[in-house]
Order: structure tokens, then sequence, then C-alpha cells
């Protein structure tokens, strides 16, 4: 518990589609009080106000299209820094202590490596400066807003954090402050089963996994940027709500890994058809359904131009009943099974993002002369098929490689 008697901790980040006004930065610094008076810490992180940042954009490319990417950044980081004093003096008339924290005060917490307009934060020293400074604010009962979206280089180059990058600064902050909720103000209520401008009717979601929304956000949905979730530790709760309520929107739980490696099947067949149309939903709606009444779960499934595999688990009947519906109804030429095989699950934050990943998994494989018989990719999530008496030692394998290439 902090000296002034707070009982938890919270980052609340109020983006630019909802600084629009006096009236929404009234509405944010009502919400921030009404937390305050509960007893709550809050870390308010605040986005360039709606618009500026495009413009920004659209002016320095009408000025200069090959702006230097670090002048770029400072003439970006303007936005952040008008919105954190215009949110900081509305703080001030609700008789709160706001103070505003950028990256040109000494007390700037957010330290990243010096890739311009992409800059990953420095965790080791952004927390122990955000302890430094954001702590003792919260200690004296004062409201730090800070910048979100920006950083600074160790040499003190101002960096931009991507598109959405003030969502990544107020999960990195949680994460330093040990957070119990890091709360994302959006101009929605929370995240609906698809995109409320693009599907009719969409569904409220009440929760997620991390895994999935990083599959969405990777996907393409504009809930949050995608590089917050890999500062997402364990506990920390990341809520995606509107100006209406704190405690209302959808609730993020469940940390993606940073890596995890394991065998997670066993008994896994390869069913190869060939000479079908892999692009006439007719025919393979047909053998997934033949897969599923032989009681066997489909794992992956890739395409050739007229073939097709699935890797399944169980259905000891799953060739026999593919076999039936391929030849029966005349949807291809010929289909085979590889039984005995083994996936070894690779999950890991922003794989992705990481050159070179897939050799760092077979090349181990190779160099122990195993045969590979698949490698599926979704997103952070990698699915390796061996046969199943290599299966313990291929995780292994994997799982050194992996943890040399992340030391």
């Amino acid at each position: 518990m902090n000296k002034i008697g707070y009982q938890e901790t919270i980052v609340v980040k109020f983006g630019g589609s909802v600084l629009e006004d006096e009236r929404s930065m009234g509405q944010a610094a009502r919400l921030i009080k009404e937390a305050h008076a509960r007893r709550v810490g809050v870390v308010v992180v605040v986005s360039a106000m709606k618009g500026v940042t495009d413009n920004l954009l659209s002016l320095s490319k009408g000025v200069n299209p090959n702006m230097d990417a670090s002048l770029l950044d400072e003439l970006l980081s303007s936005g952040e820094k008008a919105s954190a004093r215009l949110v900081a003096a509305a703080l001030a008339t609700q008789g709160l202590q706001p103070v505003v924290i950028d990256p040109d005060t000494p007390s700037w917490p957010v330290i990243t490596d010096d890739r311009h307009q992409d800059a990953n934060p420095l965790m080791d020293i952004t927390r122990e400066k955000a302890l430094q400074v954001l702590s003792p604010a919260l200690e004296r009962g004062e409201i730090p807003v800070v910048c979100g979206f920006l950083g600074r280089t160790r040499t003190g180059k101002i960096t931009t954090l991507g598109r959405g990058g003030s969502d990544t600064t107020a999960v990195v902050l949680g994460n330093c402050l040990g957070a119990s909720e890091v709360v994302l103000i959006k101009d929605v209520e929370g995240v609906y089963t698809s995109d409320p401008d693009r599907v009719k009717n969409p569904l409220f979601i009440e929760s997620l996994n991390g895994e999935e929304a990083e599959m969405l956000a990777a996907g393409g949905a504009k809930f949050l940027q995608l590089k917050a979730l890999r500062y997402q530790p364990p506990g920390l709760k990341i809520r995606v709500t509107s100006l209406g309520r704190l405690d209302a929107g959808t609730v993020i739980e469940g940390d993606v890994p940073d890596v995890q490696v394991e065998v997670t099947r066993l008994g896994v067949s390869m069913i190869t058809i060939v000479g079908i149309d892999p692009e006439r939903l007719d025919t393979m709606t047909t053998i997934a359904e033949a897969i599923h009444e032989a009681q066997a779960s489909i794992l992956a499934l890739s395409f050739e131009s007229t073939a097709a595999i699935f890797y399944v688990s169980g259905g000891a009947g799953v060739l026999d009943g593919v076999h039936d519906v391929l030849i029966g109804g005349k949807l291809g030429k010929a289909v085979s099974s590889f039984d005995g095989l083994a996936m070894v699950s690779v999950k890991g934050k922003a794989l992705e993002t990481q050159p070179g990943v897939i050799q760092r998994i077979t090349q181990p494989l190779a160099r122990s002369g195993m045969n590979l018989y698949g490698i599926v990719t979704i997103q952070s999530s990698i699915r390796v098929f061996v046969s199943a008496d290599q299966s313990q030692r291929a995780s292994k394998l994997i799982r050194e490689a992996m943890m040399v290439a992340d030391s």
C-alpha cells in the first residue's frame, strides 16, 4: 500500500479518438477524479488529440517526403506534449494535482532502442526509472500525466513506438509499476465480434485471453496495438472501454508466454488428398465433416494447387471416412495417411516479428537427422509435426535453440 493509502494502482490511457475537445477532456478528468476518490492511484497516459498526428504526418510529407526519421519523431512528439498539458489542466479544475511527464523532462521513464517510428522499450531501465519517478509521485497524491506513443533513447533522442503506441506506453508502465489494471479508453465500449464499421449487428465481447487478443489484433482488429501485448505480465488486466465507465468494457487476461515449447498432441495423422480443388468450399466442407464423423480433430491444414494436407488427431477410421466421401463424391483422385506423428507447439510473444525464427526451429532438427512432416505458422504460434518417437527430443532441441536466441 502506498504512503497515501492507495489500495491499488491503475494506468488509464486516453486515446486520441476520445480527446476531441474541452468537453471530452472534462469528462476524462471526472473519470480520474472518481477513481482518485476511491483511493486508487492513477497514472494517466495520453495520445495526441484526434487528427493531430495525421495532420503532422501530412505536413511533413508535403514539406519533405524524405524527412530524417529522428527529426520526424521530434515533430510528432508535439501532439502528445500538447495533449498532456491540456489534460493536466482539466485535472486541475477537478481539484487534483497533475504533473506532466514528457520526454523533455528529467523524470521521463520510457527508455527505448533507437528504432525511430517503431521503437521498443528497454524494460530494465524503464522499470527502474518508472519506480524512481512515478511511484513517489503517486505516494504524494499526484496524478502523473505521461505522453503516450513516445520514448527516449539512452542518448536523449526522442522516438515513437509506432501507430497506436500509446497502448504500449500504458501497458509498459502498468508492468513496471505492478499495476492491477491498464484501462484503454477508446471511442467504442469495448471489443466486438467484428468491426462495427464493417459488419452488421456485431456483438459485444466481455473477455478475451491474451492469445485471442493477440490473434485478433494481428489480424487487423484495431482495439489495441499488437505490440502492447508483449509487455503484459501475468496478473495485469487490460480493459478496453469508453469514456462512460472505468469498470466496464472488455477485459483481456492471461498473458502470452515469452517462449513456450511443448508436445501438445500425440497420435497425429497426416492426411494427404490429391486431385482436388481446394478453392471449392463444398469439397473442403465435405472432407472436414468426414474427419469429424470419424471422431478426429483437425489440428492444422495446408493447401497446394491441387492438394490439401490435414493434420488430425484421433479417429481410427478417419482415412476410410475421407476416402469414402472423396471417391464416392468424385471430389478427388486419392488420399493417403501417414500415422504416428506428434505436434510440437511453439508459442511466444511477437514470434512473428523475430527474423529467422523458423530457421532457429528447423535447423537443430535437421542437424539431428529428424524428418519434418509439416510446419504451420499463425502469428506467434508455430506448430511442428514430427515422428512421435522423436517428439520429446525435438521439443528439447527447439526449446534450447529458442533460449539461446533470447539470451
